[in-house]
């Protein structure tokens, strides 16, 4: 019997575990679907690579994702949705495709002082698209950047909270904070991880943008939009039946493994993978 399409699964990728965060909020949306995750740890960080390898890798991965039963692709990645997003939907015209864009919009709108903060990587900041948001929504705004370099790198080791993760986002917040920054855009998934940090710096006065939740509504209605959605009425007992999230890493199964629990709770499969001539090969599967 052949399957279909609406049991196919939601596709999610990232340069490693930052797009977790939005996998939670889907997996939260939507908990009759299956989900498949790929974290390219082999090449993380994304936002310190040329756009055209970065645009290559996500190609690659899309594949993978599309011949292991994706039916949308997530790609959950500001530097990926940057410099992949628009020749990805070329690439397969067939798949619907949800991307990141630094929260630029809603921003400007909530912004008293007219002074917003965004941290992102230095590929996002120099992307064309973040280009176009600061001139279609800025302009009447200041926009002040920081890359908080070394962070990504924090996150993918599990230091949500380390002292060296804190002197990062202090460095780049107490300034932005002294000009009169109001808001903060995250734009960068792996920083929704440190919002705790984060907020301890800004006080509570202070806006914070997390997509998480904004992205895993838009995957909802896209899904409903192309009838696309897991029938609800086909799965009346959602805690008995087997709802493993798969998890394919490029990197280190056993340090994901140790690792992974700092980011979701949900039960979960990894697969170990690793990239030889420029594809995505399977290696071996373990549970958690």
């Amino acid at each position: 019997m052949q399957q279909s399409r609406k049991d196919l699964a939601v596709g999610i990728f990232d340069s490693g575990v930052g797009g977790l965060s939005i996998l939670a909020a889907i997996k939260k949306e939507l908990t009759t679907e299956q989900i498949i995750y790929f974290a390219d740890q082999a090449h993380v960080p994304y936002g310190e690579r040329p756009l055209k390898e970065v645009k290559n890798l996500s190609s690659k991965i899309t594949q993978f994702l599309i011949s292991e039963g994706a039916k949308i692709i997530v790609v959950a990645c500001n530097t990926a949705s940057a410099a992949a997003l628009r020749d990805l939907r070329s690439q397969f015209p067939d798949i619907p495709f949800i991307g990141m864009e630094p929260a630029v919009k809603p921003a400007s709108e909530y912004t008293k002082t007219g002074l917003i903060a965004v941290l992102a990587t230095p590929a996002t900041f120099q992307g064309k698209l973040y280009a176009s948001l600061i001139e279609k929504y800025a302009n009447n705004i200041t926009v002040l950047q920081d890359t908080c370099p070394g962070l990504v790198k924090q996150i993918e080791k599990g230091e949500l909270n380390s002292q060296i993760t804190r002197t990062i986002l202090q460095n780049a917040l107490t300034p932005m904070l002294e000009r009169g920054a109001d808001t903060v855009v995250l734009g960068c998934t792996h920083y929704p991880f440190v919002i705790p940090v984060i907020r301890k710096i800004t006080g509570p006065q202070v806006n914070i943008i997390d997509p998480s939740n904004a992205i895993a509504r838009q995957t909802k209605n896209i899904l409903r939009e192309r009838n696309l959605l897991r029938n609800l009425d086909d799965y009346p007992s959602i805690d008995n039946r087997e709802d493993y999230i798969q998890i394919y890493t490029s990197g280190d199964k056993d340090e994901l493994k140790i690792l992974i629990p700092n980011f979701i709770s949900y039960k979960h499969l990894i697969h170990q993978t690793e990239w030889v001539n420029n594809k995505i090969k399977k290696i071996t599967l373990f549970n958690k």
